[in-house]
């Protein structure tokens, strides 16, 4: 069960979230300093937009990724080591670990640390790690089951699926996510939930981010927005952020090329941050004064080696005055 805030304190807060963030956009507009020099914040990298080159070197990869300029990273599981092993690498390039996306058991090998995995299995290892943020990256569901039938691709075929498990699909994640949240929280831990574009299709009159929403525990259950999805679902970034203040700490900062359609079913044209269609100069304090703090670039999709293209998205974002 959510506690049920008292209607006075939640519009008193609620006013005075919204007051200073308006202040906080009015003077971050009027700046000519580079966007996360003035807030003091490291550009972040989600390591699954070098999954293929990080899996069989770590440490090389880590290190190159260090010498671009990031600092901050967000993991996507453990590539095959030891969370000792992964905690060593970031040490030796001089890079912190401060969030990590893990899967449901239905998208986890067996054995492999997972969302499902037991609450002091997952302190342990996040502990070694340095990590107190654990993100679920969508609702868990058979990937093997995801068959496309004729004519549909991977995505069409999952939108399919969660379309016709309807509202429960979203209730039951919720739910998880709650219990999840309450489990670690006694370890120092949040939880949250990271989305793509297709909790914004309709389940009936509401949408599965509705339902995300609404039914986790805001005093347990954080959210980390992936502004490329958003977009690639017809959403406006600044509204949305603006509607959504207080429970999105973290941002995937990823731009959207212009041949993108509003869709529910994994589609996006990916290009490097700066060279979408995305208005980062806005996006960026907008975000920040919403309550986010962490900030990691990722690309799913590239023309160019992902080394230059992650290069190029941090040489765009340190530049970047807002």
């Amino acid at each position: 069960m959510m506690p049920i805030l008292d209607r006075r304190t939640f519009l008193t807060g609620a006013g005075a979230i919204y007051a200073g963030g308006a202040f906080s956009e009015r003077l971050f507009a009027k700046s000519k300093v580079p966007f996360f020099r003035r807030v003091q914040r490291p550009i972040g990298l989600q390591l699954y937009t070098l999954g293929e080159v990080a899996a069989p070197d770590l440490e090389g990869t880590l290190s190159r990724v260090a010498a671009i300029g990031y600092r901050d990273i967000e993991l996507a599981g453990l590539f095959g080591l030891k969370a000792v092993e992964v905690k060593a690498a970031a040490d030796r390039a001089g890079l912190s670990l401060s969030s990590m996306h893990l899967s449901g058991l239905d998208g986890a090998s067996p054995g492999t640390l997972s969302f499902d995995s037991e609450p002091q299995r997952l302190a342990d290892d996040l502990g070694t790690l340095g990590i107190n943020r654990l993100i679920l990256p969508m609702p868990p569901f058979s990937a093997s089951g995801a068959q496309p039938f004729a004519g549909e691709d991977w995505g069409a075929a999952v939108l399919r699926i969660f379309t016709a498990a309807g509202a429960d699909l979203w209730k039951r994640t919720a739910a998880m996510l709650n219990e999840k949240a309450a489990a670690m929280k006694p370890f120092g831990i949040s939880v949250g939930y990271h989305n793509h574009n297709i909790e914004f299709a309709s389940v009936g009159s509401m949408t599965g981010w509705d339902i995300l929403w609404q039914q986790t525990d805001p005093g347990l259950v954080t959210f980390e927005l992936d502004i490329a999805w958003l977009a690639a679902a017809g959403l406006d970034p600044i509204a949305f952020l603006h509607k959504h203040r207080g429970r999105v700490r973290q941002l995937h900062v990823k731009d959207v090329g212009a041949s993108t359609k509003p869709n529910f079913a994994f589609l996006m044209e990916a290009t490097e941050v700066g060279s979408g269609t995305l208005d980062w100069a806005k996006i960026l304090p907008a975000a920040y004064a919403a309550g986010v703090r962490h900030f990691y670039v990722e690309q799913e999709a590239f023309t160019t080696p992902p080394m230059e293209s992650i290069a190029k998205s941090f040489d765009y974002l340190s530049k970047l005055a807002a």
